[in-house]
């Protein structure tokens, strides 16, 4: 055998070895991609959600403020939701009013009897019961559960 066919018969398979290595890394890649993409839109939507939840509990405190300085009512708790044909159709909204009477000024001594309000408003696609509070938050396990509480005081 010659110098140069032993030298090309110990050459012979790297080409395959190197193309071999080379799928298995650009696979590994791709995977990557996919996997970075699919985390990032999965963060998207839940953002997205949390902005609706947020306008959701804002429609619940200015419903409220609109019961208590138009209508002169203050209902201790409401839940509602949304019509079918808005973005917000798969929230609902727990509105709740309470009176907050005698405050003291800076030194503690009492001020005259005054009342005041405070209005809040927890909003939720996953309600328990049909509603949405503090605990729905402990007993829904759901990845996708998005929750945001708001609370005024008038």
């Amino acid at each position: 055998m010659t110098k140069q066919f032993r030298t090309l018969r110990r050459q012979a398979g790297v080409g395959l070895v190197t193309a071999i290595f080379l799928l298995v890394v650009l696979a590994g890649l791709g995977a990557a991609a996919v996997t970075l993409y699919s985390a990032q839109e999965a963060s998207s939507s839940i953002d997205m959600e949390g902005a609706k939840a947020y306008q959701a509990a804002r429609a619940g405190i200015e419903w409220g403020l609109y019961e208590q300085l138009r209508q002169n009512r203050c209902a201790a708790r409401t839940s509602f939701g949304f019509p079918d044909t808005t973005v917000l159709a798969s929230f609902r909204v727990t509105v709740s009013c309470q009176a907050i009477d005698g405050l003291a000024d800076e030194e503690g001594a009492a001020v005259a009897q005054t009342r005041r309000w405070r209005i809040g408003a927890v909003a939720c696609n996953q309600p328990v019961q049909g509603e949405c509070t503090a605990q729905t938050t402990t007993t829904n396990t759901s990845p996708d559960y998005v929750q945001r509480r708001l609370e005024v005081e008038i």
